[in-house]
């Protein structure tokens, strides 16, 4: 039996996308899994938001990020950001009206 300080906890970890940015070092991942129902046997989608802590303020809405089980952080807040995996799409610069001369 592993003594208590060698043991060492696998915390889970999560991929999902990021819905939305809610104040200062805090965004909202939105998990997708898809389930087959038991009843009908068809594939369903499955949704999960987490608040997530985000030290760097460094996602912005649509990155793709994986987050990792901690402490809790605030109320809500029980998971940190680990890595972004993918970044946003970078949205298409606003084209300027053209002015009169």
């Amino acid at each position: 039996m592993p003594d208590s300080a060698t043991a060492v906890r696998r915390r889970s970890s999560e991929v999902g996308r990021v819905v939305a940015r809610t104040g200062n070092k805090t965004i909202v991942v939105e998990v997708t899994r898809r389930v087959q129902d038991p009843l009908y046997e068809r594939y369903v989608n499955r949704r999960r938001k987490f608040h997530t802590h985000d030290e760097k303020n460094e996602c912005q809405v649509g990155d793709w990020v994986r987050i990792v089980e901690s402490r809790p952080l605030s109320r809500q807040k029980r998971w940190r950001l680990q890595s972004i995996i993918a970044r946003a799409a970078a949205p298409p610069e606003a084209a300027e009206p053209p002015t009169e001369v």
